[in-house]
């Protein structure tokens, strides 16, 4: 089975250029977001300091366990064999799909780790980590992937176009979750979370705008 990545032809021109636009505006705000948290962010800023403060687990055993459980969305035994399940799932469908996938995930995860340590920002050392952390602290790891592995997956799913809306939120709402774990485990800095979440988003949009993908499931089966 043929599998384009973009079929124009297939779907009106006026709706195939306007999201190629949505996704090209999508990068832009979100490489604006991003250079945002790395210059206004980590010790010493005040706003970051304050809603740290504010977000942190302390010696809540309720609140620190709640945020353990959600910063497992973000982790990588959990992330690394959904991948695998979807990739399968999509090269039985779609095989196209399913290597942009693995190149959004795994070329995502190798830019964060880059990321980490061309910044070089320290961890937050006001509080106690309340999780055992070994890389340095921007971009959040855990926000950053989660929102890639997520989102990744809503996207390339072929699926009619309102289904499509619905698992976007909840992958949004889970990558949200997990950033904000991170932060109540004091293991990092809302800005290196907003800049996770930024890269994240940055990252799948840019793959899809140079992909020029389209699912083929949106066209017939949303109608």
């Amino acid at each position: 089975m043929n599998d384009p990545i973009e079929a124009p032809a297939a779907h009106p021109p006026t709706s195939w250029a306007f999201r190629r636009e949505m996704r090209t505006a999508g990068i832009a705000v979100a490489a604006a977001l991003w250079l945002a948290a790395l210059i206004l962010g980590g010790a010493g800023f005040g706003l970051d300091e304050r809603a740290y403060h504010a977000l942190y687990a302390g010696i809540d055993p309720a609140f620190t366990r709640n945020a353990r459980l959600l910063t497992r969305l973000g982790s990588w035994t959990t992330l690394v064999p959904l991948t695998v399940i979807a990739a399968i799932f999509l090269a039985y469908r779609r095989r196209m799909r399913a290597a942009l996938l693995l190149i959004m995930v795994f070329g995502g995860r190798l830019l964060v780790e880059i990321q980490k340590v061309i910044v070089d920002r320290p961890r937050p050392g006001v509080s106690p980590h309340l999780e055992a952390v070994h890389s340095m602290s921007f971009p959040s790891g855990h926000s950053a992937n989660a929102m890639i592995n997520y989102l990744a997956i809503a996207m390339l799913l072929p699926v009619p176009q309102r289904m499509r809306a619905i698992l976007v939120g909840i992958a949004l709402a889970i990558a949200l979750q997990v950033g904000w774990s991170r932060v109540a485990l004091g293991v990092h800095w809302p800005s290196d979370v907003v800049g996770g979440w930024a890269f994240g988003i940055f990252w799948v949009a840019l793959c899809m705008r140079l992909a020029s993908e389209r699912p083929e499931g949106d066209g017939a089966a949303g109608r």
